[in-house]
């Protein structure tokens, strides 16, 4: 069944549809223009991080696809976006026995051959209740995928169709992962090595919420494609960085010395409570730094504002470099119109 749904959306879209012509032609320059990021792939139509979900990002024209990354057993990087898997997959039914202490079964416990046997659904929480309700609810037999599957599939996409759809890959819990005696960034870039993914030329963005992440890719690693420091709450114990630290002048500063953008939370650049911009993201664009804040999502909008009214406030007013959305097509329909009505 899921190659059924790929194939659907391969064949559907081999001859160059011009709507789909014209949306790309908005976003094909990554120094220049406004970055369409497919957040999981197009997470808002199909479960994200599957290869289905990438697919329908890159048609939908998508500039560049991301994927959170994380390690199996064997030290295979996977495209997951949590250590945990049972929220996405079906695990607790195929090895009721391998949680942990804690009741949550790990990627990492798993091996690659293992993990192959799962079937990955729509995101739900702890209790088993779908996280985003009008999202897909049919039982198609979507799997989990590796990083090099990912980046074959999206090679042979652009290759299929004359793109340069990028790459947008996260390395998830370094420290964590280093806790279990893996160093998953060692895994990743050789990964992206072997397909000349680290450096400037090529079309990719590579993120990290560990400051100390970035900073190996750039001193250790010698990576020159562009990085990102994730930006999240405190709270959250995405790492031990300080967030609150890093949205400063002086955290900036800190953060342009070794990456070359930030990605914000929304609520980081503007308060919808108090219905002004931060200063985040002149701050930041002062410094050289590009802004890609998350996530825009057309089914959870902040109270009181519609897609459009969204679309509009990050892209026309607060004036960022891109967005990390899962609704592509809406993201690139908003694009567009707006384009339209400055050239009436």
């Amino acid at each position: 069944m899921m190659m059924t749904v790929m194939m659907f959306f391969l064949l559907l879209s081999t001859s160059q549809d011009p709507q789909s012509e014209a949306l790309s032609s908005l976003n094909t320059e990554n120094e220049t223009s406004f970055a369409v990021i497919a957040h999981r792939g197009a997470s808002g139509y199909l479960p994200e991080h599957t290869l289905d979900a990438a697919t329908l990002a890159f048609m939908q024209g998508a500039d560049y696809i991301e994927q959170d990354i994380v390690l199996s057993a064997d030290n295979v990087p996977i495209v997951l976006h949590d250590i945990h898997i049972d929220t996405v997959t079906n695990v607790e039914s195929l090895f009721p026995e391998r949680s942990r202490e804690d009741g949550r079964f790990y990627a990492i416990d798993f091996t690659w051959a293992e993990l192959q046997t799962l079937f990955v659904h729509e995101r739900q929480n702890i209790q088993g209740e779908q996280v985003y309700p009008k999202r897909y609810r049919g039982r198609a037999a979507f799997k989990v995928a590796s990083l090099e599957q990912h980046i074959q599939h999206i090679k042979l996409l652009n290759k299929i169709h004359g793109k340069n759809v990028g790459f947008y890959p996260e390395i998830k819990a370094s420290e964590w992962h280093l806790e279990q005696g893996k160093d998953i960034t060692l895994f990743v870039v050789n990964v992206l090595k072997e397909h000349d993914l680290l450096d400037k030329q090529a079309k990719i963005f590579i993120q990290s919420f560990y400051p100390t992440t970035l900073k190996r890719l750039k001193y250790d690693f010698g990576v020159t494609a562009p990085l990102v420091q994730l930006i999240a709450e405190n709270d959250w114990a995405e790492s031990s960085a300080d967030y609150d630290y890093l949205r400063t002048q002086a955290g900036l500063t800190e953060i342009a010395s070794y990456a070359q953008g930030i990605g914000p939370w929304l609520p980081h650049i503007y308060s919808f409570e108090e219905s002004q911009q931060t200063g985040l993201v002149a701050n930041a664009q002062a410094l050289g730094l590009k802004v890609h804040p998350y996530t825009f999502r057309a089914d959870d909008l902040p109270e009181a504002m519609t897609s459009e009214s969204l679309l509009k406030l990050t892209i026309d007013t607060i004036r960022v470099n891109g967005l990390f959305t899962d609704h592509p097509d809406i993201t690139l329909n908003y694009l567009k119109s707006s384009a339209r009505s400055k050239q009436e």
